[in-house]
């Protein structure tokens, strides 16, 4: 059985993932940092249908943190087959009115989170000449998004990572890519009027919002798949920013 980890698994699109890879009879480890009562949710969510998940507690922009959950994984385990880097923030704001802190809070919960966890789990991939890792990115980090510059960079650097590692890891049998979703339906974009809605709605070809199961599809596909790396792969309805 494939040891999963995914990352910001307690709502939205990580939720989501955590759901289908259970269901598809992957042992996941959920991890979650503010949002205990959806994680343990989620957890009584799949045990009614007999499906045990482990939920584990880390603040993934901090070292130390991570070291524990990876270490928790590995005792338990022995392993780490997939890693999925789902955690993330948004920060909508004009550019000239970022903070320090607002910059580094993003970049640190977004892309040092990458960086961080993937380089603790990668030791044990190589050990075993296998892995996949899988990187939620965004179509802002493609195209860019006005008043989203923390955002789209971390993003951005995310693909950088993605395209980076697949090279380097290529010869340990380890994948790395990256899903760029356009609008998907999650709580993160709650902040949006209807009216911006049904905007992006009419610049989407297929005139409709993404749902997170559309993303948890491909994820499941790439888990499976065992020739394609360092790709960005784009679930955006045609939606172009």
């Amino acid at each position: 059985m494939k040891i999963i980890l995914v990352t910001g698994a307690s709502r939205g699109i990580g939720r989501s993932i955590a759901k289908t890879l259970a269901r598809n009879n992957y042992k996941v480890i959920a991890n979650y940092n503010k949002s205990f009562e959806q994680a343990l949710d989620l957890q009584n969510e799949l045990k009614k249908e007999k499906i045990n998940i482990d939920i584990f507690k880390a603040d993934v922009s901090k070292r130390n943190e991570v070291k524990k959950m990876i270490n928790y994984i590995i005792n338990k385990y022995k392993k780490i087959d997939v890693l999925i880097n789902n955690a993330g923030i948004d920060q909508e704001g004009i550019f000239q009115d970022i903070s320090d802190d607002e910059w580094h809070n993003v970049i640190d919960v977004n892309l040092y989170s990458v960086f961080c966890t993937t380089q603790e789990v990668v030791k044990n991939m190589i050990s075993n000449k296998s892995g996949c890792i899988i990187n939620i990115s965004s179509i802002y980090g493609t195209q860019g998004g006005a008043c989203s510059v923390a955002y789209s960079a971390s993003k951005a650097g995310i693909d950088g990572i993605t395209k980076s590692l697949a090279k380097e890891l290529g010869p340990s049998n380890i994948r790395v890519n990256s899903i760029a979703p356009g609008f998907i339906n999650t709580d993160m974009n709650n902040y949006l009027s209807k009216e911006e809605v049904n905007k992006i709605i009419n610049e989407t070809p297929l005139q409709k919002i993404g749902k997170p199961e559309e993303i948890a599809k491909c994820i499941n596909w790439l888990i499976e798949d065992s020739f394609t790396t360092g790709q960005i792969i784009s679930i955006n309805g045609g939606w172009n920013t």
